[in-house]
């Protein structure tokens, strides 16, 4: 089994319920064990004019391989009525692989660790609640280290 992180966000529809519906997929998938789920929390929108977010992240320990990973959360996102239009537009859900072990890939389909991740609060807090110890392996930092770096304003805790 190989530990990967994945990040979640939503701003279209019920988002809370397409989340924590999203998750009970994605752990009822065999050889995905959910090792443990982050707050969500709302997020201010990056690129275009749209709704707020709700995002969070979760650890799993999985059998697949990244790339067969990536397909089953696009498939995912399909299933929870994810359109494509614009580059972060809004969107029902984003299912996102952030860290898959201390792997660092760099294919057509798949960068790991996420490119954008070390910049991100909204990936980084809630990563951070689950995983402070994890390295993030292009910087060698823990994530713990990275969130103390960022601004972490426009992040909130969903009440």
């Amino acid at each position: 089994m190989n530990q990967c992180a994945i990040a979640f966000g939503s701003n279209l529809g019920d988002s809370l319920k397409t989340l924590e519906s999203s998750l009970t997929v994605l752990n009822s998938t065999p050889g995905i064990n959910l090792l443990a789920v982050s707050s969500w929390y709302q997020t201010k929108p990056i690129g275009p004019p749209q709704p707020d977010y709700l995002n969070g992240c979760a650890t799993f320990n999985v059998q697949q391989t990244p790339e067969e990973l990536l397909t089953l959360l696009q498939a995912i996102e399909l299933q929870f009525g994810r359109v494509r239009n614009e580059k972060w537009g809004a969107r029902t859900l984003d299912l996102d692989l952030i860290l898959y072990d201390d792997l660092i890939l760099n294919t057509n389909n798949l960068i790991i660790p996420h490119p954008r991740m070390r910049e991100r609060a909204f990936v980084l807090v809630p990563l951070a609640e689950i995983a402070a110890d994890w390295q993030e392996p292009v910087s060698g930092k823990a994530i713990a280290q990275l969130v103390s770096e960022i601004d972490r304003s426009g992040v909130t805790l969903y009440a």
